[in-house]
């Protein structure tokens, strides 16, 4: 049984809806409706292609007709099995488009006369769905019972069908007429026919059965006794079926013979023992006689900082990164793609997607594109995509999306379809791509840090929690944020909360030390500015971070930033208590740390990562049920413009990329424009 059905225009306008059940029709005017979901999630902002969406125990099924604007959307509980969707969506596109085209006509025509968002409220208002839509309403019931009717027979012939029982069994099935007692007489018959136990006609299956007992008992023998030879214990064995031989020797210590073990011999460099000058030459420690503030033993402190790559300060004095930048060759990198989408003439531009390009250039002239005729430029449009690193998931989603949004559009005039395909490609990246949320992260932090407390409770620092897989680079690119916080004058404590990888504490001492000799813009001291919490190796994570979020406040640092040990989306114990530290310290953000170098498997990381933590947090905390808020993509000066991995990311979570990783020194993070990723995507 379906809960609601709705016929929309693209533009957010309802033309008719129905809903079948009081629940259905209370949630449909609530702002969690699932339609409501859709609409936001799927259709405004790109994130799915498919025409199944599901949310809250609904599943939604939709269908386009492009050429009127229109969106049929049908929404029934997900534990149904609904065969005549999808033939219902096609007979209600079909007779809505039949009985009402000339007035849908002019509707949207009247929508794309007017300018402003109040002026089609205002127009769209004087027009009386109602009237206009008058007997809808019985042909939809009629459509709606003559599909329960035909499905409800498909289902009992199907039945009828599977089952076959023996002749002498055979007894006639009670009528559909004949009261509810009769029917679940009839579902216990078709039950007991359908699932009776076929007799075997092997005669050695007993056999078998009673061979594959005794090996099954005879391995939970070995195990519960294992070494039971040496221990005193009785020797099992598995009997091979073919010969009845014993398939392996009747003790472990037959099996594995001992291997004597060899006395580790101890190594030496050089045949003369290590000298006090030796030593000395091997000291880089800071209070090394002779050291300077500046170098640690011959290594120069400035060598960590790239003046090419700083940041740069606005009018207010604060720090900002740089952009990410495709092409600096071209003087305007924010509006090329959009002048070259813009440009109608007849001759499509060369240089954008090549050989897309010119499966594009095949389609000109005057007419409405149909599915086959976009099928080779789709084609194309994927490949180009996954050789752009972007995972094939996400490019088979965009692709189809693209398409459903190209179906049934006149193309003609002073707009070739070249430039028609382009522009939807283009506007669908962008709609992805756009963040959902601010990613000013230096805004976040001011504004927890100013907003007014009661005189008695003293301010929590910001908190921010580094996490993703092994070796992408967390505590390399957290001393990067680290570096660009000191230079907007913020006080930031590292908490060392890697208690497994050998050398992670260690790692953080360096990094903070460097910082602590840069100071900010990379002259003078900021001892005071930076400091490491660690409480060396083997404890809780979770107990660490809540201790250096204490520390921090009793302190007066302004900003915490969590490192954590790396671990695989699969490993659900390390998994568990990742999602342990969040819910018991609630960070202000969850940044996950991953690569630009991979494809297919960023969505996996994604995936897995943002479930684990939602999951695994809900049972209780504060920060229970919380997701990952946005990704740092690291080692983004590898790929060029191979830069699907953060359109893969951005798709998968719809969270923003917050910065990326693009070198060794502590000025290499740079911000992401959405026109330079698009650019590069788009280009050869």
């Amino acid at each position: 049984m379906l809960d609601h059905c709705s016929i929309s225009h693209k533009g957010g306008i309802v033309l008719w809806s129905r809903s079948f059940t009081p629940e259905a029709a209370q949630l449909a005017s609530s702002s969690a409706s699932p339609v409501n979901s859709l609409m936001r999630e799927a259709l405004i902002e790109g994130r799915t292609a498919e025409e199944k969406y599901e949310k809250d125990g609904y599943a939604v099924r939709w269908t386009f007709v492009n050429e009127l604007e229109l969106i049929f959307v049908v929404a029934y509980q997900r534990i149904l099995q609904l065969t005549y969707i999808d033939d219902l969506l096609a007979a209600l596109k079909k007779l809505f488009v039949k009985y009402f085209e000339p007035f849908i006509t002019a509707f949207v025509t009247s929508l794309h006369a007017v300018n402003t968002a109040k002026a089609a409220a205002i127009d769209a208002a004087s027009w009386d769905f109602s009237k206009a839509f008058d007997g809808w309403d019985t042909i939809f019931d009629k459509l709606i019972r003559g599909l329960e009717e035909k499905a409800s027979q498909d289902r009992k012939s199907r039945l009828r069908g599977a089952i076959r029982p023996p002749a002498d069994e055979i007894s006639t099935p009670p009528s559909d007429d004949q009261g509810t007692g009769r029917c679940c007489s009839f579902v216990a018959f078709i039950y007991s026919h359908a699932f009776a136990a076929e007799p075997s006609n092997n005669s050695d299956a007993p056999q078998d059965e009673q061979l594959i007992a005794r090996n099954v008992q005879a391995l939970k023998n070995r195990l519960r006794g294992r070494g039971g030879a040496r221990r005193g214990g009785r020797s099992t064995r598995i009997v091979d079926s073919g010969s009845g031989r014993d398939s392996h020797p009747n003790s472990d210590s037959e099996a594995t013979p001992k291997r004597k073990s060899k006395a580790k011999a101890q190594r030496r460099w050089g045949d003369a023992p290590v000298t006090e000058s030796d030593m000395a030459s091997l000291d880089f420690s800071m209070d090394k006689p002779g050291a300077s503030s500046g170098d640690i033993g011959s290594h120069d402190l400035q060598a960590l900082v790239d003046k090419s790559s700083m940041g740069t300060r606005t009018r207010d004095g604060l720090y900002e990164v740089k952009d990410w930048e495709f092409s600096k060759e071209q003087s305007d990198t924010d509006n090329a793609i959009a002048n070259a989408l813009k440009r109608a003439d007849t001759n499509a531009p060369s240089g954008s997607l090549g050989t897309v390009g010119s499966l594009f250039a095949r389609l000109t002239g005057s007419k409405v594109l149909t599915e086959a005729d976009l099928k080779p430029v789709l084609e194309g449009m994927k490949q180009h995509l996954m050789k752009k690193n972007v995972a094939r998931e996400i490019a088979d989603k965009v692709c189809e999306g693209v398409g459903e949004t190209l179906v049934g559009k006149k193309i003609g005039g002073f707009q070739t379809t070249n430039a028609a395909v382009r522009l939807a490609l283009s506007t669908s990246l962008t709609r992805i791509l756009t963040p959902k949320t601010s990613t000013d992260l230096l805004l976040s932090i001011r504004t927890k840090l100013s907003s007014p407390l009661p005189s008695t409770q003293q301010r929590m620092p910001y908190s921010i929690t580094f996490v993703g897989v092994n070796g992408v680079g967390k505590s390399t690119n957290l001393s990067k944020v680290c570096f660009w916080l000191i230079q907007n004058g913020l006080r930031v404590l590292i908490a060392a909360c890697d208690t497994f990888r050998s050398g992670a504490v260690e790692q953080l001492r360096v990094h903070v030390r460097n910082l602590s000799m840069l100071g900010v813009n990379g002259a003078g001291d900021s001892k005071g500015r930076v400091e490491l919490f660690e409480r060396g190796y083997g404890k809780d994570a979770a107990g660490i971070a809540k201790e250096a979020l204490t520390y921090g406040r009793e302190n007066d640092f302004d900003v915490v930033l969590i490192d954590t040990a790396g671990r695989m989306q699969d490993n659900e114990p390390l998994m568990r208590a990742l999602a342990k530290l969040v819910a018991v310290n609630n960070p202000d953000k969850i940044i996950f740390v991953g690569e630009a170098l991979v494809g297919n498997e960023a969505v996996d990381q994604l995936t897995k990562f943002d479930r684990a933590l939602r999951d695994f947090s809900s049972a209780s905390g504060a920060g229970k049920g919380r997701g990952i808020d946005g990704m740092l993509v690291t080692k983004w000066d590898t790929v060029d413009d191979k830069v699907g991995a953060a359109l893969s990311m951005t798709y998968v979570t719809g969270q923003p990329i917050i910065f990326v990783g693009c070198g060794q020194t502590y000025t290499d993070l740079r911000q992401l424009r959405v026109a330079n990723v698009v650019q590069a995507i788009l280009s050869d």
